[in-house]
C-alpha cells in the first residue's frame, strides 16, 4: 500500500471532490457525534470550524491509501485500516472521514482530517513523511498487504519515466492524468531547484508533459498542464490550481524567484566552471558525443546535449548535484565552452588524454596514492603506522587496486592506442616519485598527530579529568593510541616517530588491555579535548561510539572524576541520541512508538516543569537532556503522553532485571541498527549477549540479513565444537594405538570388561 498525505489551508475544496466524486462510498465519521449518520455538509462544518480554532496554513489534512494493485480489502476491513493508520500518524482522536474510491485501478481511501485539536493546540506533524512510511509497513504486515516499494527521503527519490501515458489512462479519466501530473511536477519540483517556467517545460518533456503559460493584464502568470506523447495520445489542459494549488501559476512564480535569488548560485557556477577548466586540461580532444561521458565519469556531472535543427550543438544543459539546472553558457561570461576549439563536431573526431599534460600526470598520481589509502584501510595496521607501509610497498602489490578503479578505467578508455605508451606505463615510471612524495607527506601528519596527542596528554592530567591511579598514564595513553618506552611516547603500533616525554611513577598494569579500534581512539581524543576545551573538536563532533567508551576504555573511565563524569555523560547521551533517532525511523509511527524504541534500549523520558527530558540507565549520574524544542511539540502531540510516560518504567526495570541494560548489550544493538550483523551475530552466538532492541526492531534487521548471520555463525560453532571433539578423539585413539607414548592411556572397556587376566581363578 502507499499512503500519501497532504497539508492545506482551507478543506471545502477537498471534502467537495472527496464527496462529490461519482461512485464514492462514505465508510465512517469517527470522533463525530455520529460515526456512521453524518452528512457530509455537516462534517464539513465541524472539520472547518475546529480547524479554524488556530491560524497556521497547514490546518487541514488530507491522506489518501491506496492498495497494491489487483488487491482488495472489504468495506468494513478498509474502514479499520484507515482507523489504524490515523490512530499510528497521532491523529486517531480527531474528527475525520473515511471515504472509499474505485475509480482508479487501484482501490484506495481518502481521510480528511485536521491537526487542530478541541482546545485549540496544534497535533505535531513532525517527521510525517518517514513516520509514515514506517506506518505503512506495518500495517502491510497487519493486514496481509504487499510490502510498498521503498523509497529514500522526497528530495532523492527518483521519478519514473512513462514513455506510454496513452496506457496509463483511459481517453476521457481526467482524475487520473490530474493525479499523474501532480506527481511528476510536485517530484521534479523537489528534486530540482527549478527558476523558470522554460526550465520546467524542458524538465516535463521526457514525461510527456506540456505546460502552457498566458500572462494576464494584471501581470498575473496563469499556468495549465496537458500530456501529449506526439503519437496518438493527447489530453484537454488542466488549469496548474486544479492539479494541485501549489501547481499554480504563482505559486510556482514564487519558487522560481526564491531559486533565483539563492546566494549560493554564483558559488555552484564557480565550482562548475572550475570542473570544466581541469577537464578541459585533461584533454586534448574532446567528440561533442562522448562529452556527457567524460564529465559523467570524470566530475560526477550530469548533463545533456542539446542541438538544433542542422544538429549543431546549441547548449548543453547541466544538471547540478545542488539540485539547479544550468545551461553552458550561464556558468561563465569569460569562454565559450560550447564552441570552445577542444570540442570537436566531427563525426570522426576523437577523445584523446593530453598524455603529456600535467592535469594527467597529476591524475596517476592521484591513482596511486587512492590504492596506497585502499589497501592500508584492508591492511593489518595493529603493527605499522601508513608512512611505514608506503614505503615497503612496491606497485605490483597496488596493482589489484589500481586496476579495479572506476577512475583507471577512464584513463584507459581514453588512453592513446599508442603500444610504446600506455597507462601502465606512466604508472611506473611516475610510481617511485609518488610513493615518496606521500611517505613524507604522510610522515609530517603523523608527527603532527603524534605532538597534538602528547600535549593533550599534558592537558588531561593538568586538569585533573582522572584520579590519579598506579596506572593512568597507561590507560590514558592507550586510550589515546600511544605508548611510553624509555622516556619516550610512541604511537601504539608504530615506532616510527616519537616525542621525548618524562612521566613520573609510570607502571603498566599487571593484565594488558585488549586491542582499541581507531575509531574509538579518535573518538576519545575529541571526548578529551572538548572536556579540556583544547584541540579544535566541538560536541557535534562527537558521535554514538562515544556513549561506549566505558565499554571499551573501562580502567580509563571508571577513574574519572565526577565533574568530569558528568559532562562525559551529557555530551555522549546528546551525541547517542542524534543517532538513535535516525536508526529508529524505519519503525516509528508515532510518539508513542518514539518512546517505547527508546526504552527498550535502556532509555527513559522524564517530563518537568512542562519540558521533555532523556534520561539513561547506563548513567552512574543522574544525568539527562532536554530534548529539541521540535520533538517535545511532536511527543506533547499525543493524547497519551502521561500515561505513556508513567508505564514506561515497568518495561525498563523488566530488562534491567533480566541483565540486559548492560553496555554490551547496547553494544550489540548499536552494531545491529549500523547494519553490522556480522560481528553482533558473533557476540550473541559466541558470547550470549542479548541485544537491548524492541521486538519490531528485531524482527525487522532479521529481515534485512541478521538472521542468516545468526545461523552462519551458529553453524560454525556446531562445526567447531564436533571438530574440538573429533580431535581429542582421535588423540585418545592415537595414544593406545601407538606404541610412541610411553604413559598408557587408561582404556576402561578394555580393562574393566575385556582383559580377565588379573582375575583368573577368582571365581572356581
Amino acid at each position: 500500500m502507499i499512503a500519501k498525505i497532504l497539508f492545506r489551508e482551507t478543506v471545502h475544496g477537498v471534502l467537495n471532490y472527496v464527496f462529490g466524486k461519482e461512485g464514492s462510498i462514505i465508510l465512517g465519521y469517527p470522533n463525530t457525534c455520529s460515526e456512521f449518520g453524518l452528512s457530509p455538509e455537516f462534517f464539513a462544518n465541524v472539520l472547518h470550524f475546529q480547524g479554524q480554532r488556530h491560524a497556521t496554513e497547514n490546518r487541514y489534512v488530507h491522506i489518501t491509501i491506496n492498495l497494491p494493485h489487483g488487491e482488495r480489502l472489504d468495506d468494513a476491513t478498509f474502514y479499520q485500516l484507515g482507523k489504524d493508520y490515523m490512530a499510528e500518524m497521532g491523529l486517531g482522536n480527531q474528527p475525520f472521514c473515511v471515504v472509499l474510491h474505485e475509480d482508479t485501478k487501484h482501490q484506495h481511501i481518502h481521510l480528511v482530517s485536521t491537526v487542530v485539536t478541541e482546545s485549540a493546540s496544534l497535533i505535531s506533524m513532525f517527521n510525517s513523511y518517514r513516520r509514515s512510511m514506517a506506518t505503512q509497513a506495518y500495517l502491510e504486515k497487519r493486514y496481509g498487504l504487499s510490502p510498498s516499494p521503498q523509497t529514500r527521503q522526497k528530495q532523492h527519490r527518483e521519478l519514473p519515466i512513462y514513455r506510454f501515458p496513452e496506457f496509463q489512462f483511459k481517453p476521457d479519466d481526467s482524475n487520473g492524468t490530474r493525479f499523474y501530473i501532480q506527481d511528476v511536477m510536485n517530484g521534479l519540483l523537489q528534486k530540482h531547484k527549478v527558476r523558470s517556467f522554460a526550465e520546467l517545460k524542458q524538465l516535463a518533456r521526457p514525461y510527456h508533459i506540456i505546460v502552457n503559460t498566458m500572462t494576464h493584464e494584471s501581470g498575473r502568470v496563469g499556468v495549465a498542464y496537458g500530456i501529449d506523447n506526439q503519437k496518438k495520445y493527447k489530453t484537454q489542459f488542466i488549469n496548474g490550481s486544479t492539479v494541485h494549488p501549489k501547481l499554480s501559476g504563482p505559486k510556482l512564480v514564487a519558487i522560481f524567484e526564491k531559486n533565483s535569488k539563492s546566494k549560493l548560485l554564483a558559488m555552484h557556477k564557480k565550482r562548475l566552471e572550475k570542473q570544466w577548466m581541469t577537464t578541459l586540461k585533461l584533454f586534448k580532444s574532446i567528440r561533442q558525443e562522448d562529452l556527457p561521458d567524460v564529465l559523467k565519469s570524470y566530475q560526477n556531472i550530469d548533463c545533456e546535449l542539446s542541438y538544433g535543427k542542422n544538429r549543431q550543438l546549441n547548449e548543453l544543459i547541466i544538471y547540478d548535484k545542488s539540485g539547479y539546472v544550468f545551461l553552458a553558457s550561464e556558468i561563465s561570461s569569460q569562454m565559450d565552452f560550447i564552441h570552445h576549439p577542444q570540442l570537436e563536431d566531427d563525426v570522426n573526431g576523437t577523445t584523446c588524454l593530453d598524455e603529456n599534460g600535467k592535469q594527467f600526470l597529476l591524475e596517476t598520481r592521484k591513482l596511486i596514492k587512492n590504492a596506497f589509502y585502499e589497501a592500508y584501510l584492508q591492511a593489518n595496521k595493529s603493527n605499522r603506522s601508513l608512512s611505514e607501509f608506503v614505503i615497503t610497498k612496491n606497485l605490483r602489490d597496488l596493482l589489484p587496486h589500481i586496476a579495479g578503479s572506476e577512475r583507471y578505467s577512464f584513463l584507459n578508455h581514453y588512453m592513446s592506442q599508442d603500444k610504446n605508451k600506455n597507462l601502465l606505463k606512466v604508472l611506473k615510471t611516475e610510481f617511485e616519485g609518488t610513493r615518496r612524495e606521500l611517505h613524507k607527506t604522510e610522515s609530517r601528519k603523523e608527527m603532527k598527530t603524534l605532538e597534538d596527542r602528547v600535549s593533550l596528554f599534558k592537558n588531561v592530567l593538568e586538569a585533573n579529568v582522572f584520579d590519579a591511579t598506579k596506572s593512568l598514564s597507561f590507560n590514558l595513553l592507550q586510550g589515546l593510541g600511544l605508548k611510553y618506552v624509555g622516556d619516550k611516547v610512541f604511537f601504539s603500533n608504530s615506532k616510527a616517530h616519537s616525542v621525548e616525554l618524562l612521566i613520573e611513577d609510570y607502571k603498566m598494569p599487571e593484565v594488558g588491555s585488549s586491542y582499541i579500534s581507531t575509531g574509538s581512539i579518535n573518538q576519545n581524543v575529541k571526548v578529551l579535548e572538548t572536556l579540556t576545551e583544547t584541540g579544535s573538536s566541538k560536541p557535534s563532533d562527537l558521535n554514538a561510539t562515544s556513549f561506549f567508551l566505558p565499554l571499551l576504555l573501562p580502567e580509563l573511565y571508571e577513574s574519572m572524576n565526577p565533574e568530569y563524569q558528568k559532562q562525559f555523560e551529557a555530551l555522549s547521551l546528546r551525541a547517542y541520541l542524534r543517532m538513535a533517532e535516525q536508526f529508529n525511523l524505519p519503525l516509528e509511527k508515532s510518539p508513542v512508538d518514539y518512546i517505547r524504541l527508546f526504552n527498550a534500549k535502556g532509555f527513559y523520558f522524564e517530563k518537568k516543569v512542562g519540558k521533555i527530558y532523556l534520561r539513561s540507565l547506563y548513567s552512574k549520574n543522574e544525568t539527562n537532556i532536554p530534548l529539541s524544542t521540535k520533538t517535545q511539540a511532536y511527543l506533547k502531540s499525543s493524547t497519551d503522553l502521561d500515561a505513556v510516560l508513567t508505564a514506561q518504567m515497568e518495561s525498563v526495570n523488566i530488562s534491567n532485571e533480566n541483565g540486559q541494560m548492560n553496555l554490551k548489550n547496547l553494544w550489540v544493538s548499536y552494531l545491529i541498527e549500523r547494519g553490522v550483523y556480522g560481528r553482533a551475530a558473533y557476540m550473541m552466538v559466541y558470547e550470549g549477549v542479548r541485544p537491548n532492541l524492541h521486538r519490531e526492531a528485531l524482527e525487522y534487521h532479521k529481515k534485512n540479513g541478521l538472521r542468516e548471520k545468526i545461523h552462519a555463525e551458529s553453524q560454525q560453532k556446531i562445526n567447531t565444537q564436533q571438530a574440538t571433539i573429533l580431535r581429542k578423539s582421535v588423540y585418545s585413539f592415537s595414544s593406545l594405538l601407538s606404541g610412541k607414548y610411553k604413559e598408557e592411556v587408561f582404556n576402561g572397556f578394555r580393562d574393566e570388561l575385556t582383559d580377565y587376566t588379573n582375575k583368573k581363578g577368582l571365581f572356581r
